[in-house]
């Protein structure tokens, strides 16, 4: 007899995919562990779980690891049939997913400048490399901006995926990247924001204040 074991995100408190995923299986209302992992510490074991050594993993219940929080989020999707989050039809599935890539780029541009001037020696970080990145996450917020209009949502009249990947895209910013005044530029923005920040799963997922 095979016993299962419960379902086992692996990433940390900071990461804004590991928050994305997060919120999903907390919307969705589908029970989930967290197990904290450091990917920079000396004795991580990440590259045994995923051998891209990156987070979030998704540990199945049966031991199989899925990664990437775009996939983990569409799996956990089909998981219960509380709030649907990600759309049946093909072209508003699209749309969504879209919203998320857009979000993701936000947060990869974001860690990659992040990187370049905490890791890298000071003689050796590029002001180019780190304001080709900023720049992305400008035009990427500018996008948003233009698409969300004044509308409550980005897709539809509810929560989606695309909302949760925007807000923790938002959220990462505020969080890492508190000199870009994204909410007085984008109002409309913040205002999304605001009203995501009043859901429990984003209170409960908020990244530590130190």
């Amino acid at each position: 007899m095979t016993i299962l074991k419960p379902m086992k995100i692996i990433g940390s408190l900071t990461s804004p995919y590991v928050r994305k995923v997060r919120i999903v299986f907390l919307e969705k209302k589908v029970g989930v562990d967290l197990e904290l992992e450091n990917v920079w510490a000396p004795d991580t074991k990440m590259s045994t779980i995923n051998p891209l050594g990156k987070v979030p993993c998704l540990l199945l219940d049966d031991g199989e690891v899925i990664y990437d929080s775009s996939v983990i989020a569409e799996y956990a999707d089909t998981l219960s049939s509380v709030g649907k989050l990600i759309p049946s039809g093909n072209r508003e599935c699209a749309t969504v997913k879209t919203w998320e890539t857009l979000a993701d780029g936000i947060m990869d541009a974001g860690i990659l400048a992040r990187l370049e001037v905490t890791l890298r020696p000071a003689d050796q970080q590029s002001p180019a490399w780190v304001e080709r990145q900023m720049g992305k996450i400008d035009s990427a917020l500018a996008q948003m901006s233009r698409e969300l209009s004044e509308n409550a949502w980005c897709h539809g009249n509810q929560i989606t995926l695309a909302d949760i990947a925007v807000g923790c895209a938002l959220g990462y910013l505020l969080f890492r990247f508190p000199t870009v005044v994204w909410q007085a530029q984008y109002p409309n923005l913040d205002t999304l924001y605001q009203n995501l920040m009043q859901r429990p799963s984003f209170v409960e997922t908020a990244p530590p204040s130190a």
